[in-house]
């Protein structure tokens, strides 16, 4: 038996069909105009005139949120998690990213990632977000747990995690050498320059690909000294994450990265931690206590704490902040992430590909979220 969604909006990631169809079971099965539709025997119709359908959302930056984060280590729980987005937010595919702490605590969070991905198939991958970068940026990173890029350290969590590792959060200027970068490229781990005080040239030397949540914990753009924030800007190869909640970023900031680095190299990311869908109040990241009101996280310092920003209110504010079409809008949410990782499968609305799918009404109300077939 197969799913129709009839007299759709469909975004396909590559195309745009104004009124159209699209069958599938866990893999898409066919997508056309409705005047290319004629209806097979097994076909379960829904007509959802008037609601638009995009790729499932892909998040490749996010510790936690419901109340669970990925260093707590526990596999149901991050199942539990994984689900929760899913049902909520439209992500249909997920890497579990850690933080700075002990060498332990994240390999605990590896071996947990691991087993969770085998009951959960959303989680596509791990972020590994510290503990080797700058104290000068470290953020909400704890500094007592910031190490020296280790190439045996790290070989070992891949291990654990099963190389599930496929996105690396590091400051290239506290890498002694090249060996560090040359084992993640070897290994099919993105390199991301984040929580950095490196300079343009520094920035340069590096093998990175991809920079971390642009503008934050990173060396500021300066007239003389261009650094992480200015670097990223000016070259056109790197992919940059945006967090689109409008505080991590001002509105008019973020569109200048689009109209510098446009919708092919930017990806939507929420950052966010264990307290976002738990409304205001006092929440935890990594054992310092944080304190969650108007939709910011911030640490007793002040400083922010990750995000609780809800992947679907970033698909939106993009659109807002920028005036970007819905078009570009997938791109940034679900077409880049799905190219840069090697997520075959992922990303768009294409016969073959996993029937990972989002259905908005005309207000952009998550309606549906399909993930390989199967409603959320």
């Amino acid at each position: 038996m197969a799913t129709v969604l009839t007299h759709a909006e469909i975004y396909m990631g590559q195309t745009v069909i104004k009124e159209g169809f699209i069958r599938f079971d866990q893999q898409v099965l066919a997508v056309g105009e409705m005047d290319e539709f004629h209806l097979q025997a097994g076909d379960e119709v829904h007509d959802i005139m008037g609601q638009r359908l995009v790729p499932g959302f892909i998040d490749v930056h996010s510790h936690g949120g419901y109340s669970f984060d990925t260093m707590d280590g526990d596999q149901n729980k991050l199942v539990a998690m994984v689900e929760e987005m899913t049902k909520n937010e439209g992500v249909t595919s997920y890497f579990a990213t850690t933080m700075t702490q002990s060498p332990e605590n994240i390999a605990q969070a590896m071996v947990a990632a691991h087993a969770a991905a085998q009951a959960n198939p959303v989680i596509q991958g791990i972020h590994l977000e510290g503990p080797f970068i700058s104290p000068v940026f470290k953020g909400a990173q704890p500094e007592e747990y910031i190490q020296v890029p280790d190439v045996t350290e790290l070989a070992r969590w891949q291990e654990l995690s099963g190389g599930m590792i496929k996105l690396l959060t590091y400051a290239p200027e506290q890498a002694p050498d090249t060996a560090f970068e040359d084992y993640c490229l070897a290994n099919g781990i993105v390199l991301s320059v984040g929580h950095s005080n490196a300079t343009r040239a520094q920035m340069k030397q590096s093998k990175a690909s991809h920079v971390t949540h642009l503008y934050n914990a990173q060396r500021e753009f300066k007239h003389r000294e261009p650094g992480v924030t200015g670097h990223a800007l000016l070259e056109d190869h790197l992919y940059c994450e945006m967090i689109a909640d409008g505080f991590h970023v001002s509105p008019d900031m973020i569109k200048l990265a689009y109209k510098l680095k446009g919708p092919h190299r930017i990806d939507l990311v929420t950052d966010s931690m264990r307290a976002k869908g738990q409304g205001d109040g006092l929440s935890e990241l990594g054992g310092q206590k944080v304190i969650v009101k108007d939709k910011q996280a911030r640490l007793e310092s002040g400083n922010l704490a990750g995000s609780v920003l809800t992947f679907k209110d970033a698909f939106v504010n993009i659109m807002q902040f920028t005036g970007c079409s819905i078009h570009d809008a997938v791109q940034m949410a679900s077409v880049n992430q799905a190219r840069e990782f090697g997520l075959e499968r992922k990303g768009t609305l294409e016969v073959g590909k996993d029937a990972d799918l989002n259905v908005f009404d005309i207000a952009w109300n998550l309606k549906a979220t399909y993930t390989l077939g199967r409603q959320a």
